[in-house]
């Protein structure tokens, strides 16, 4: 994916992924925590997962197209060194959201649950604070970097006359 409407793809499609990738963990933790709140959401949990884990592959390779059309640096580097590494988070919140889901659908009512069962909901709960935590650090540090890397040098801190005679 190279250009939309004349723009690189990229900086497009990067606010999917910053949007999406928040509230999936969102959805996700509060799923988690709250049983009927998950029964509630359904099949919207999985696919709101579904979807963000769709974004990233898209953000990243619009993000290798832009990157082969830009001046290298050691920021641009690093915003794509950090790029790479948000794709394993979001897998693991489609993981869990797809176990949060299967869960709630299926776990009984409360109170009748077996010991089984309340295990693999606590071990989902921890894992899915711990991963949403870690998507949405990692969603922020890509975007700094990235920010960074498009802006550092770019602007004046000083107000500049624009020139349009406005004035």
């Amino acid at each position: 994916m190279s250009t939309i409407n004349g723009l690189p793809a990229h900086v497009l499609l990067v606010h999917l992924v910053v949007v999406l990738v928040p509230l999936t963990a969102l959805a996700l933790v509060v799923g988690a925590i709250w049983p009927q709140a998950a029964r509630r959401m359904g099949l919207v949990l999985p696919l709101l997962a579904l979807v963000t884990l769709g974004s990233v592959p898209l953000a990243t390779e619009a993000g290798e197209w832009l990157e082969e059309h830009v001046t290298t640096s050691a920021l641009i580097r690093r915003h794509t060194e950090l790029g790479d590494g948000l794709l394993p988070w979001v897998v693991g919140l489609f993981v869990l959201a797809a176990v949060v889901w299967w869960t709630t659908r299926r776990t009984p009512a409360e109170g009748s649950a077996p010991r089984s069962a309340t295990i693999v909901r606590v071990a989902a709960l921890v894992l899915s604070v711990v991963v949403a935590a870690g998507a949405v650090v990692d969603v922020y540090r890509i975007g700094d970097s990235g920010a960074k890397a498009a802006w550092t040098g770019g602007f004046s801190k000083s107000a500049t006359d624009s020139g349009d005679g406005d004035d």
